[in-house]
């Protein structure tokens, strides 16, 4: 383990993995549109091998990130004092969330709500009642803010288990870290990580309250073992290059696990502690790891390299995921109803949504300070001019 590097080397790998996610997230969403599951906003024909996808993304799209989030973590400790560390995440996570649950997550709600026949009229009619209280009591302001709940999700780990994370990597608990690390460099000993995750599947009941508290198809619990799982990876380099050498391994691994879950479910949800339920949720905890480690392990190996377009890519990659999922409902809403192929439909959902929210960062949110605060960005230094004297020793 080589603490050291958490506090002064740059993980592009990192950087790379977190834009390439959120565009995956991107894709999910466009995808929604045609899957078996309600949604938002849906076309008026579904597909099953649109609803298979989704569970592909599914499996390994959210636990990857959280893993990303992890590890970031253990690369920003250290670099200042706990009251900055809460600051930082306040300004990053909750101030985003904040706004947004204010602001544009209503225009979601005022779609949802009228695609499902539960309210007639304009926005501008509607969004006095999205203000008449939460959903968790009857309302109709999501609490979660939508989408957002990735990032209220991640702004209470990263405080409930800041005491913990400092003891690992700053405190006496890092001879433990070393020995937990060391084990799981061994061969093959890294998807001993999936059975905290695959034994909270098989613990909590889908249909109870607890089973209740998921997005991103898992359960919010559950993103707990992907966050610490990516913290303790980064923190071991011997691991890290276990991981990268055995990354085929890993692939292959994802794949069975995955064509063996789909062969056993069948598209027949199995009832809570049979043997099929146990063995579906079984696979698919372990298939979620590999798919994760494989990730992990092709980024450590090629997405090495920073360049122009990772440093804009990585500053754009929050502000768009807090407008991606807006404007994807307001482009899929109008989209949906044209007579047209259906991939057409996708394809154009997927590639004006991402051309709007680009334009509305490139021209608008990063150029202006206020904005860039409120969407969890940095505001920009502004260069002072060189004074006379200045530019005359210039020249």
């Amino acid at each position: 383990m080589n603490t050291k590097l958490g506090t002064t080397t740059r993980r592009h790998d990192l950087d790379w993995l977190r834009v390439l996610a959120i565009l995956t997230v991107l894709v999910f969403h466009s995808s929604r549109f045609f899957d078996l599951e309600d949604w938002h906003v849906k076309n008026a024909a579904q597909y099953l091998g649109v609803q298979v996808w989704i569970i592909i993304l599914a499996s390994w799209m959210m636990p990857l990130i959280f893993a990303i989030s992890g590890a970031s973590l253990f690369y920003a400790l250290g670099k200042g004092k706990t009251g900055k560390f809460i600051q930082d995440k306040v300004l990053r996570l909750l101030v985003p969330w904040v706004v947004g649950l204010f602001t544009h997550i209503s225009i979601q709600v005022y779609l949802d709500r009228l695609t499902h026949g539960q309210f007639h009229g304009s926005y501008f009619e509607f969004l006095p009642h999205y203000f008449n209280g939460l959903d968790l009591f009857g309302g109709n302001m999501p609490w979660t803010g939508m989408h957002l709940w990735y990032l209220v999700v991640l702004f209470v780990f990263s405080l409930a288990f800041l005491p913990l994370f400092r003891w690992l990597k700053l405190g006496s608990g890092r001879e433990l870290l070393e020995r937990t690390g060391s084990f799981l460099a061994r061969p093959g000993a890294a998807i001993l990580l999936a059975l905290p995750t695959v034994a909270i599947l098989l613990l909590i009941d889908p249909d109870s309250t607890l089973g209740n508290w998921e997005n991103g198809g898992w359960y919010y619990i559950n993103y707990i073992t992907f966050f610490l799982g990516g913290f303790l990876i980064f923190a071991h380099e011997g691991l890290q290059r276990r991981i990268q050498g055995q990354r085929r391994l890993w692939l292959a691994s994802g794949l069975v696990m995955l064509v063996a879950a789909f062969a056993v479910w069948r598209g027949n949800d199995p009832a809570f502690g049979s043997l099929r339920f146990n063995v579906i949720y079984t696979l698919f905890g372990f298939g979620a790891w590999s798919f994760v480690l494989t990730i992990l392990g092709f980024g450590m190996k090629h997405l090495t390299a920073s360049t122009p377009l990772l440093k804009y890519a990585n500053q754009a990659v929050l502000p768009f995921y807090v407008m991606h999922q807006t404007v994807l409902l307001v482009v899929g809403f109008f989209v949906a109803r044209w007579n047209i192929p259906d991939l057409v439909k996708f394809l154009i959902i997927a590639a004006s949504s991402f051309g709007i929210i680009m334009s509305l960062y490139e021209y608008l949110i990063r150029r202006v300070n206020v904005l860039r605060i409120l969407f969890g960005m940095k505001k920009e230094a502004r260069i002072q001019p060189a004074s006379a004297r200045e530019q005359v020793l210039a020249r």
